[in-house]
């Protein structure tokens, strides 16, 4: 069952599948690609477009490119973002005086934001595993003692994802024998790859090749951002959810929007979808939710019912709050050796300052390609309209075709690198339903940095200053930005006590017997490093529960 032969309402809802999966991207895909390999029946319910069902999906370019005028996004360009693979709804920030909305970046349709990711797949640290005594003056955080799982636990389901998902780099240093992972071999560094390479061991640092879930092809660049035309990026639809359909007889629906969700006190009895502008209500002994960090939340929040008065597992309150999205930083560094604009500039890292004696901060790593200067400067209009400065972005919108000259001239010799830290939840930080009067709002958030955070920041961005010197650089503040939201994470968190978590260790809902949540919702902290990988190998490890019956 795909996209090419549409089952009627009444043929979906006289089946009950072994396991219905409510979302395709790294969490999804991984999870319900395991359990159809297993012999499970598993349906795949998809909120986007297949892309990979499909010929008619914009790809090789953002979707900024093929917007009829250059534009930050919004409602009116929704068509547009749909078929590039990019979320296509509007989210409400409330934590500012002046509440604003946005579209964030982040992916919609087969594969999630994997179809749209820069595929860089680390593990995380086994120190990210005990995450409160790296902060033990972040009094007012719910950072738990260790997460219900070990480091050891997850090696294995880490060095399957790498395995699965064609991981190629070399080893990072700072790895404990045993805890690093086999990888392919990478293509050779590019010339100012390795003249950076080199300036950084002479610091002292201890850069490697950055894992990338991307074939070796010699003019492969990347596509980090948009939709690729190739198939070199392995994305969790090349990876699991094509191989799933095609090899192992699982279905998909796409263009599904699931409501809500109908439950006793004990069991999710119905699914409750959009479908083709039929309603439709959907059965199965299993239901996952992999939807990602603000999508997922949200249903549960919208799936209230008497049993459920708070919210569907909701009943410690917890469902929506210790949202995480990490800091980042870009960095425009220029080398002697320009870049090559015809390859993948993504390709090298050092975690010199993830976890040091005088405190945890994050991963650098290269950035790969920045957007076009349209966008970024569509975006600095976008950025301002939404702050205190707000008065400026008329005379910015105008002076925009110098802007984008300025930004084009300063960074096409640069080689951008992000800088990665992690932040830590608070319990007030949280994704909630949007407040009455806001329609055209799927999702409101609340986030504010704390003191303690800010000075960590600060912190950071004065040591990878002294990094980067004598180089030329320019220094691109993202971290306080709300709308940089791509890597959100812990809405519900998985831990053994029911009173302080929404799953429990095996990713199952504390009082509901059949519901999982394999995204980063999970998440009990966020970690200083891409949590992709992590994602993947925790929905094999949920997977391997699932068939043990546990």
């Amino acid at each position: 069952m795909t996209s090419s032969s549409v089952p009627s309402a009444a043929e979906l809802q006289r089946v009950c599948w072994d396991v219905i999966v409510i979302g395709t991207g790294m969490g999804g895909a991984t999870l319900g690609y395991a359990l159809a390999k297993s012999g499970k029946s598993v349906l795949f319910l998809e909120k986007g477009r297949s892309h990979y069902l499909t010929s008619d999906s914009l790809r090789g370019g953002y979707a900024e490119c093929f917007f009829p005028h250059p534009d930050a996004p919004s409602l009116k360009h929704r068509n547009i973002l749909k078929h590039a693979g990019r979320y296509f709804d509007e989210i409400t920030d409330i934590s500012t005086k002046r509440p604003f909305s946005f579209i964030p970046f982040i992916g919609s349709g087969s594969g999630g934001s994997s179809a749209i990711y820069g595929a860089a797949l680390e593990r995380f640290f086994p120190s990210d595993f005990t995450p409160r005594s790296n902060y033990p003056n972040a009094t007012d955080s719910t950072l738990p003692e260790k997460w219900p799982v070990t480091y050891e636990q997850m090696c294995p389901y880490y060095e399957t994802a790498e395995t699965l998902y064609g991981v190629h780099g070399t080893i990072d240093p700072y790895r404990e024998e045993g805890s690093r992972g086999s990888l392919l071999s990478p293509s050779p560094l590019s010339s100012s790859a390795y003249e950076l390479h080199c300036f950084f061991s002479s610091k002292g640092l201890h850069p490697y090749h950055l894992p990338l879930a991307c074939e070796t092809n010699a003019d492969c660049l990347g596509c980090q951002g948009f939709l690729c035309r190739r198939r070199c990026r392995n994305d969790s639809v090349q990876a699991c959810l094509e191989p799933a359909i095609e090899a192992h007889g699982a279905s998909l629906l796409d263009e599904c929007e699931v409501v809500r969700l109908e439950a006793t006190s004990s069991r999710v009895s119905g699914v409750h979808c959009l479908y083709r502008a039929e309603s439709v209500v959907l059965q199965a002994e299993i239901v996952v939710l992999a939807a990602g960090a603000l999508e997922t939340p949200r249903l549960l929040l919208r799936s209230g019912s008497p049993s459920w008065p708070n919210g569907l597992a909701n009943a410690s309150g917890l469902v929506g709050k210790n949202l995480m999205r990490h800091f980042v930083d870009l960095w425009a560094v220029y080398p002697k050796e320009k870049p090559s604009r015809s390859r993948n500039t993504k390709e090298i890292a050092f975690n010199d300052f993830y976890q040091t004696s005088t405190g945890k901060f994050g991963t650098v790593q290269s950035f790969g390609a920045l957007p076009p200067p349209f966008l970024l400067a569509a975006g600095m209009e976008k950025d301002l309209r939404a702050g205190p400065l707000s008065w400026l972005a008329p005379p910015l919108r105008l002076a925009r075709p110098l802007i984008q000259r300025v930004l084009e001239h300063q960074l096409s010799d640069a080689v951008v690198f992000a800088s990665i830290m992690e932040d830590l939840p608070y319990e007030n930080n949280q994704v909630m339903l949007p407040r009455e009067g806001s329609e055209n709002s799927r999702v409101a958030i609340n986030y504010r940095i704390r003191p303690y955070d800010q000075a960590r920041i600060k912190i950071f961005r004065e040591r990878l200053r002294s990094i980067f010197q004598p180089y030329r650089f320019i220094h691109i503040k993202q971290a306080e930005n709300n709308q940089r939201i791509a890597h959100a994470c812990g809405t519900c968190r998985f831990g053994d006590d029911p009173a302080t978590s929404v799953l429990n260790r095996s990713n199952r809902a504390h009082e509901v017997d059949n519901l999982y949540v394999v995204d980063s919702s999970f998440f009990p902290s966020s970690g200083g490093t891409n949590p992709s990988l992590t994602i993947a190998a925790n929905a094999l490890r949920v997977a391997a529960q699932i068939l043990e019956g546990s």
